[in-house]
């Protein structure tokens, strides 16, 4: 079994910036891809960015530009930085890990951009 953790949400000012981080209780080369999701209030959830199963990234088309997905091996954690944040950007994120026919998810972190 795999624990994720995040942390670094809260809230933010439109325009502002936040990182959020994920720490794994295994290696994150043991993973096939790992990143972020989220879920704002009445929607369904949806990719953020991740690194994917071929050492590459992807980015939801409204990320990018304005986030970054980044790791550190060394603490077993994944990174999102996120700029230029938005009011519609106000959801809770989630981070994802997949080994292929299991996918394990952290706790859920709140993200609130103020007007």
């Amino acid at each position: 079994q795999v624990q994720l953790v995040e942390s670094g949400g809260g809230l933010v000012q439109a325009g502002g910036s936040l990182r959020l981080s994920c720490a794994a209780s295994r290696s994150i080369f043991s993973f096939n891809a790992m990143g972020w999701y989220r879920q704002a209030p009445g929607k369904q959830r949806e990719l953020v960015a991740r690194f994917n199963s071929g050492g590459g990234t992807n980015y939801a088309d409204s990320m990018k530009g304005r986030w970054t997905i980044s790791r550190d091996v060394a603490k077993s954690t994944v990174y999102l930085q996120m700029n230029g944040l938005k009011p519609e950007d106000t959801a809770v994120y989630y981070c994802n890990a997949n080994e292929g026919i299991l996918d394990y998810w952290g706790q859920g972190i709140l993200v609130t951009v103020s007007t």
